[in-house]
């Protein structure tokens, strides 16, 4: 190890030692600390944990982090200890140059909540560098003839070290002609330059070999070497002078290119090629200079022919050389320097701080969503800059310190409407004019459950056929929420209601994932005609929201019961019913009359009656629609006693289904013929019955005008209604109805074929209906009116005992809920 080693060792040792204790302070709110350049990777520049006033808990949960300003991260904080410590070389040299301060401003941030600290981190200097003169050999000539006195400008050391550190001074090699001599430039600078002590002799002396040392301040001092080769030269013993030795220029960094700076002037008192005169840029001007500016070598001019960016450099010092023509050359030299005028030629900038975090819809005004700051790198009032955010915004910017903004909420927010806002920022500086910049920062936002679900429509109609397999699809609903995730993930759910007294979710069931609706059972008309389910959608959210639809349940008629004879009564019971009838009974003589019930509805319950068997097919006629049993001859002594008649009743369905009884008539001598005495009543009886057929034919004109008018009532409710809907309600005008507005009636009028009826049915949506059902036939002497309670639950084979249709008065008669009238 040489003796330079162990000495830049020993040097570096007290350096470290006389560092070791870092100073720092909080001023203002800012935390600042000191370091010494060069300190080795990992090396503890302070406890900003603890400066900060925070726990080791809080720098993990927090996430503690710094960001430099500089571009690349010099610095990082160790989350185990809470200390800021070296990540990378520092050199303070190439971080701030010749500048006396050298500081890093750093910001620390906090998440949750969100929180900015300036640190700033002094850059001191260690005495690293040795004073280095651009060339290890310079090579100057001097006239013989040169004055004592004469002065040679040598060329200055350089050291990147600043403070006591710097370069301090120069030394000479011992000689005979020249000693050193330091000139005065600005800011307290110096150049050294040789002096010549004693009048030179060439033939004596013709080269002078010197050694030019340069030493800085620092502890140890450090040094640099030049070699100095003087030729001594003959005749040409004046050198150019130019009027000043300084010239000062200012220029706007956004001169166009050609544009003249100076023109400075020199003169040679010499005659001939002595004393013209030559400018140049001194040897050692760097590129940086030649690339910017150019010389008229004749008439010293100084042009512009790069561009200027006051950002980069705002001061150029030039040096010029004057050189004449002699032999040998002489020169003489001046410094112009030329400082730049910013212009506003850099447009703000805006930096984010920290990514933009999520934001719940429901956040309220204030928070904080992101950290920003702005910056331009133009100086005064050019790089002033402010921020603003467009009009109506649901966001604002709050300043806080140094350009820096926290972006908060101050609106209310909807997800639903938008999912990311994209917060246009523009930043405008105060220059003239004024540059603008514009950043487009995206804030996702998180959603929260305030939305309920929403049907498909408000109610629905459904219709199946009784008798379907138990298990199957009813109906499938549907719901949306305009929530998200879990949000909007519904389950459907039957709420508990009562239909016969028997809980609904003994009928139906749903799929709570599709909402789809699987009966339990099979149905039957006859005893269930419709009910409604209550359906729920409810969110998965927290607290989960929920909306309910109304499923209206109609049981489609199936032909499923064949026709039930209830007169005559014995056939109920399955033996043979005896009608007798008097021998002398003429041509249309109504013998009996069968009277048959279908528990279907509609044409499902239309029934016909056809004569199948008899013991004198001549004898006999069977009514189609009303079952009158009338004699189509008349009865003669030859025709037996005892007839037997088969009659078969079929209904209207599809399939048909049908059903025979068997009537036994026997002919007996002596019986009176009612029906025909009463035919031949007299004239009062006449008038009796005209009257009485008038008001019935009045009571059938005005139930037929009320069931018209209804009907277009139901008719235009319905076109205005919804246009899905199956089937027309419309409410009962009695009393009953209007205290009870859930009753409803449903009218059905049927026109087809020869039987004309209107069928009523009324009663609660979960109720069995009631049917009031009038069958009005034209070619029946007698008109019922039935009145059946309920149809769908009753018995039929033990509901109704109906009277002899050949009673002989004229009667008013209520049994077993039915009401034949028959003329007097």
């Amino acid at each position: 190890m040489t003796k330079r080693t162990r000495y830049r060792d020993w040097r570096w040792q007290a350096l470290w030692w006389h560092n070791f204790f870092l100073l720092w302070n909080t001023i203002d709110g800012e935390t600042r600390y000191t370091i010494p350049e060069e300190l080795k990777q990992g090396s503890v520049v302070g406890h900003l944990a603890k400066d900060l006033g925070l726990g080791l808990s809080e720098i993990f949960d927090r996430k503690l982090r710094v960001a430099s300003e500089a571009g690349k991260q010099y610095f990082s904080v160790d989350t185990g200890k809470g200390e800021l410590v070296v990540n990378d070389r520092i050199d303070r040299e190439d971080l701030c140059g010749q500048r006396a301060s050298c500081v890093l401003p750093l910001q620390a941030v906090l998440e949750s909540p969100l929180q900015l600290h300036r640190i700033e981190v002094e850059i001191r200097d260690i005495n690293d560098n040795a004073p280095s003169f651009p060339s290890n050999h310079l090579y100057l000539k001097i006239s013989e003839s040169a004055a004592v006195g004469t002065r040679l400008l040598l060329e200055s050391a350089l050291d990147p070290d600043v403070g006591s550190n710097s370069l301090k001074t120069y030394t000479l090699s011992k000689n005979e002609c020249f000693s050193l001599k330091l000139k005065e430039i600005e800011d307290g600078k110096s150049v050294p330059e040789l002096f010549l002590e004693k009048p030179l002799d060439r033939e004596k002396k013709a080269v002078h070999n010197l050694l030019l040392t340069a030493l800085d301040g620092g502890n140890p001092v450090r040094s640099g070497i030049s070699e100095i080769t003087i030729s001594v030269l003959d005749i040409n013993d004046n050198i150019p002078v130019f009027e000043k030795n300084v010239y000062r220029v200012t220029l706007f960094e956004n001169s166009p290119k050609g544009t003249l700076l100076i023109k400075p002037k020199a003169s040679d008192i010499d005659e001939g090629l002595n004393g013209e005169i030559e400018f140049s840029f001194e040897s050692r001007t760097p590129d940086a200079v030649l690339n910017i500016f150019d010389i008229n070598s004749l008439t010293g001019e100084i042009i512009l022919k790069g561009d200027l960016d006051y950002e980069t450099t705002a001061l150029y010092g030039i040096d010029i050389t004057a050189k004449d023509k002699g032999t040998p050359e002489m020169e003489g030299h001046c410094r112009v320097q030329v400082e730049i005028i910013d212009v506003n030629d850099n447009v703000p900038e805006i930096v984010l701080n920290s990514p933009p975090s999520p934001v719940r819809e429901n956040a309220p005004n204030g928070t904080v969503v992101a950290l920003i700051s702005a910056r331009d790198l133009d100086s005064g009032d050019n790089g002033k800059v402010s921020l603003h955010l467009p009009k109506g915004s649901a966001f604002s910017l709050n300043p806080s310190f140094s350009n820096n903004y926290a972006l908060v909420t101050r609106g209310a927010l909807d997800r639903e409407i938008s999912s990311v806002y994209n917060i246009e920022i523009t930043a405008t500086d105060m220059g003239s004019p004024p540059l603008k910049s514009m950043k487009t920062i995206p804030v996702s936002i998180t959603d929260v459950n305030d939305n309920t679900p929403i049907f498909s429509q408000p109610s629905y109609n459904v219709y199946i056929k009784e008798n379907g397999i138990a298990g199957s699809i009813l109906y499938s609903i549907s719901a949306s929420d305009l929530d998200l995730g879990e949000n909007a993930k519904l389950s459907y759910s039957i709420l508990d209601s009562k239909v016969q007294d028997v809980s609904v979710s003994s009928y139906v069931y749903i799929n709570s994932d599709n909402g789809s609706i699987y009966s339990m059972h099979s149905f039957d008309y006859e005893k269930l005609k419709v009910f409604q389910i209550q359906v729920q959608a409810k969110d998965h959210g927290s607290p989960s929201l929920s909306s309910n639809a109304t499923v209206h349940v109609f049981i489609l008629d199936q032909n499923d019961n064949a026709p039930t004879v209830i007169y005559p009564s014995s056939a109920v019971h399955g033996s043979l019913s005896q009608q007798r009838t008097p021998r002398s009974s003429k041509a249309g003589h109504l013998v009996t009359k069968v009277t048959a019930v279908d528990a279907d509805s509609g044409h499902n319950a239309w029934i016909s009656y056809r004569l199948a068997e008899a013991t004198d097919a001549s004898l006999f006629a069977v009514n189609l629609y009303t079952g009158e049993v009338r004699t189509k001859r008349a009865v003669s002594e030859q025709d037996d006693s005892s007839q037997r008649l088969l009659i078969e009743i079929k209904d209207d369905g599809n399939p048909v289904q049908s059903t025979t009884v068997t009537v036994s008539i026997l002919f007996e001598d002596g019986l009176h013929e009612p029906i025909l005495d009463h035919r031949h009543k007299t004239d009062d009886s006449s008038k009796k019955t005209g009257r009485i057929t008038l008001y019935l034919i009045l009571s059938l004109a005005s139930v037929s005008v009320l069931s018209l008018v209804t009907f277009l009532i139901l008719a235009v409710k319905c076109l205005k209604s919804s246009r899905s809907s199956g089937s027309c309600c419309m409410r009962r005008s009695d009393s009953e109805d209007y205290k009870n507005p859930n009753r409803n009636l449903q009218i059905q009028l049927n026109t087809d074929g020869p039987i004309k009826y209107v069928e009523v049915l009324g009663g609660d949506m979960l109720s069995q209906s009631q049917s009031f059902r009038s069958c009005l036939s034209p070619m029946s002497e007698y008109s019922d009116f039935t009145f059946v309670k309920p149809s769908s639950t009753t018995d039929f084979k033990d509901m109704i005992n109906v009277l002899d249709a050949s009673l002989p008065d004229s009667t008013w008669t209520f049994e077993s809920q039915q009401v034949s009238i028959k003329p007097g």
